[in-house]
C-alpha cells in the first residue's frame, strides 16, 4: 500500500507540509482528514491544469451547473432524486435549515444535539440559520411521542442528527428515522437527516462496525440528507446534500449557496472518488484501506521498522512491539477501536517529550503519540515510502 508519490515533505517552502501520521488515529482532523487516492489526485491535476466544464454543458453550448459534475454519479450511488455540493457537512446543516425551517421549528432530540467539533455546535448553527430549535426529550431517552406532543402550527421539520462522534450507552431510548418519517407525513413535515460521517458502503462487510448508510436514509423516505466527503467517504473536505429534487432546487435558489459552493478541485476529486465506488474500486481510496488493512501487513511493517530502529537507536532508547489499536478519528466510529500494531521507543538518556519533539521536528515531521512514558507508533497509516523518513530521522536523532 503506498498512495504517496512526494519525495520531500515541503519541496516548495509551502507552510503546508507533508508530515507522517503515526498517531494511530486514522481520519485525523488536525492532520487532513481523508488522503485521496491517485485517481483523485489526477482529476485535481487535470482541473489546475487547464480549463474545464465546470459550469459549461458542452452539448447545449450554454451555460451548465456545476453540480451537474457530479450529481449523476451521487444520484446512482445513494438513490436520491437530486443532489448538490457545499463545502463542508456543517455548511450543509446550516443551508438547509435556513432554506427549509428559517422562522420555523425545528424538532430535535436532546440526546442528539452534537458538538461538531472545535466548539461548533448544532444548536447554535441552527441559531444561526434562522430555525427555532424545539428540544424533545431527554438526554438518554427520546420517544415518538415526544415529537409528537411538540409539533405546532409552526413546525417545519422533523431533525435527526447521527451521533458520530460519541455514544450513549446504558438505559437509553431513540427514535430510528422510519418511524420519524411515518410521524412527518401524518403532519405533512419534512424529515431532515444529518448523517455526518456518511458512509456509502457497509463496512460491515469489511469487520467494522456498521455506519448509517446515506441509501438507507433515502429509502425510508427522509426528505432531505446531509453528510461529509471526507470522513468514511474519503473524499475531499464537502458537504453533501441529498434528497428530494423539489427541495435540492430550493437550497440550490438560496443566496447563501454563493457563500458556500465548492471550486473546481474539490468537484474534480469528488468526481474521481465517487466513480471508483461506482467501479467497485473503492479499496484505491486510502481512508478505506487503512481501515480495512489486514494485521498480518501491519505486522510485516511493525517488524521491519522495529529491527532498523533498534541498530539507528542502541543505547538512546529500547525498541520493541506491540498490539495496540487504532481509531478511525473525525467523529467517525467513536467508541470502536481496529486492531494495530505499534513500535514502541522507551528513551534511556533523553525524555519522551524530547524524543517526540525531535521525531516531530525532523525534516518531515513523524507525528506519534506519548502512553505512560512510551513514544508509541502506530504502523496502520504507513505508506511504504515513509519508512525510510522515519528512519531517516532517527538517526539525526542519534547524530548519525
Amino acid at each position: 500500500m503506498d498512495f504517496d508519490d512526494a519525495e520531500s515533505g515541503n519541496s516548495t517552502g509551502s507552510s503546508l507540509k507533508k508530515v507522517i501520521n503515526v498517531t494511530g488515529t486514522i481520519i485525523h482532523t488536525n492532520l487532513g482528514r481523508s488522503m485521496l487516492s491517485s485517481e483523485a489526485i489526477r482529476s485535481v491535476e487535470r482541473a489546475c491544469s487547464s480549463y474545464v466544464n465546470l459550469e459549461y454543458d458542452i452539448e447545449s453550448g450554454q451555460r451548465g451547473h456545476r453540480d451537474s459534475v457530479t450529481e449523476e454519479l451521487i444520484k446512482r450511488l445513494v438513490g436520491c432524486e437530486a443532489a448538490t455540493v457545499v463545502n463542508n457537512n456543517a455548511a450543509a446543516v446550516l443551508l438547509c435549515l435556513n432554506t427549509l425551517s428559517q422562522g420555523k421549528e425545528a424538532v430535535a432530540s436532546r440526546g442528539e444535539l452534537v458538538e461538531i467539533g472545535g466548539s461548533f455546535r448544532l444548536p447554535e448553527v441552527m441559531q444561526n440559520s434562522g430555525a427555532i430549535l424545539r428540544e424533545v426529550g431527554t438526554t438518554n431517552r427520546t420517544y415518538v411521542e415526544d415529537y409528537r406532543k411538540a409539533i405546532n402550527e409552526n413546525t417545519a421539520m422533523l431533525l435527526k442528527a447521527h451521533t458520530s462522534n460519541y455514544r450513549i450507552e446504558g438505559s437509553t431510548w431513540s427514535v430510528d428515522i422510519e418511524e420519524l418519517v411515518g410521524l412527518s407525513r401524518e403532519y405533512g413535515l419534512l424529515v431532515m437527516e444529518d448523517l455526518g460521517s456518511g458512509a456509502l458502503i457497509d463496512l460491515s462487510e469489511y469487520g467494522l462496525p456498521r455506519e448509517p448508510m446515506v441509501k438507507d436514509s433515502i429509502n425510508a423516505g427522509v426528505d432531505v440528507v446531509t453528510f461529509s466527503g471526507d470522513k468514511l467517504l474519503g473524499g475531499p473536505q464537502a458537504g453533501i446534500i441529498v434528497g428530494r429534487r423539489d427541495l435540492i432546487g430550493q437550497i440550490r435558489s438560496n443566496p447563501l449557496m454563493r457563500c458556500f459552493r465548492v471550486g473546481k478541485m474539490t468537484i474534480a476529486a469528488l468526481d474521481a472518488t465517487l466513480r471508483l465506488y461506482i467501479n467497485g474500486s473503492e479499496m484505491a481510496i486510502p481512508t478505506l484501506a487503512y481501515l480495512t488493512r489486514p494485521i498480518e501487513e501491519i505486522h510485516v511493517i511493525t517488524e521491519q521498522v522495529s529491527a532498523k530502529l533498534k541498530k539507528i537507536l542502541d543505547g538512546l532508547a529500547t525498541v520493541s512491539v506491540e498490539d495496540g489499536a487504532s481509531q478511525v478519528g473525525s467523529g467517525s466510529l467513536p467508541v470502536e477501536s481496529i486492531s494495530s500494531r505499534y513500535v514502541v521507543l522507551c528513551p534511556t538518556t533523553l525524555s519522551v517529550d524530547r524524543m517526540a519533539d525531535l521525531f516531530r521536528t525532523g525534516e518531515i515531521p513523524v507525528i506519534g503519540r506519548i502512553h505512560e512514558g512510551r513514544f508509541l507508533m502506530d504502523m496502520r497509516t504507513i505508506q511504504q515510502g515513509d519508512i525510510e523518513h522515519i528512519l531517516k530521522s532517527a538517526k539525526t536523532i542519534a547524530g548519525f
